[in-house]
């Protein structure tokens, strides 16, 4: 039952970790749940929503790709959750938040990847997937109202990406699982797309981090724990830091900006940016949910484009300028 899983977590998790008892709160008191926590209620709420299941039909790398076996948003989001859970095990930090967290990182990713975020920050000045994320749940799901999620989910959510400072060990935890997970699952979906070989990787990474997929999630992983255990940070040791960089560095070089990626990226931003002028020339074309939301076209559109996915940008496509998305893998 619940006060018994409260009591464990006082006994035995992290003087550094976040007991669900000192959450902050919410910014709407609600009745606590008899069954389930603060934390667990919250991962409930994030998988349960509308825009948690979309993610199965948004990019992760490859634009709407033909292939079943290339990620997508959602299995993304998995392997960042099972990467995280496992570190914050080892650490004794709050799985149960971590989890929420990871859930919840990218639900304001965009259709078409970073592509489709590069299109909505040129077009409206500004655009950054994690802030989005945080308006998706404070604002956009549950029919307007939001999932009215704990402070340290919130926060989790909006500092996630690389630059951002998490208030919680569980939310850097998230931060830097989100790397570990990409990293690997794109050398995986760039090997079968035939972009490379696994020789290819520069050797001074895998002296570091090990070779295949298996070993580095496990060596990676290991360092953390190891630099992090029974300690107030979540960290890289300075090797596995400089072979992740240099890894990251060739995954630009050799995949994120390979002459493939680029005629994609090229196609996607001509036709998100049509897509985005159109709504602007005709906004009654944009539900009426986002208009009531705000009286911004360039907020109301970013809320509905945002929250596409592939398929459905290709459908809007098809039926406004007739185009017709032919995946190369």
């Amino acid at each position: 039952m619940k006060e018994d899983y409260l009591k464990f977590e006082a006994a035995y998790l992290s003087p550094y970790a976040v007991k669900s008892s000192e959450t902050a709160g919410r910014a709407v008191w609600e009745e606590p749940c008899p069954l389930r926590t603060e934390f667990q209620r919250d991962r409930d709420r994030i998988v349960h929503s509308k825009s948690f299941r979309r993610l199965k039909h948004k990019t992760q790398v490859f634009l709407a790709p033909s292939g079943d076996h290339y990620r997508t948003r959602m299995t993304h989001t998995i392997e960042v959750m099972q990467i995280a859970r496992t570190i914050a095990r080892c650490l004794k930090l709050n799985e149960d938040l971590t989890e929420a967290i990871a859930f919840g990182h990218d639900l304001g990713h965009t259709p078409f990847g970073h592509i489709g975020e590069r299109i909505l920050a040129a077009e409206t000045g500004h655009f950054e997937h994690n802030e989005q994320s945080l308006r998706v749940v404070t604002v956009l799901e549950d029919e307007g109202k939001g999932l009215n999620l704990t402070a340290e989910v919130l926060d989790g959510i909006l500092e996630h990406k690389q630059s951002g400072n998490p208030k919680t060990l569980e939310g850097r935890v998230v931060a830097l699982s989100d790397r570990i997970a990409y990293l690997n699952h794109d050398i995986d979906d760039g090997i079968r797309a035939g972009l490379l070989k696994e020789d290819d990787l520069p050797p001074s990474v895998e002296k570091v981090l090990g070779k295949g997929k298996r070993a580095k999630i496990n060596s990676m992983v290991g360092d953390v724990v190891r630099m992090s255990l029974d300690r107030d940070v979540v960290e890289q040791s300075k090797e596995f830091k400089e072979a992740t960089d240099e890894l990251r560095q060739f995954m630009f070089e050799r995949v994120y900006f390979a002459e493939h990626a680029s005629q994609e990226e090229e196609r996607a931003r001509e036709w998100l940016s049509k897509l985005y002028e159109f709504y602007r020339a005709n906004p009654l074309e944009v539900p009426e949910f986002y208009r009531s939301l705000s009286s911004s076209p360039e907020v109301y559109i970013t809320d509905y484009m945002a929250g596409m996915t592939d398929t459905y940008v290709i459908k809007q496509l098809e039926k406004y300028f007739g185009y017709k998305w032919d995946s190369v893998l």
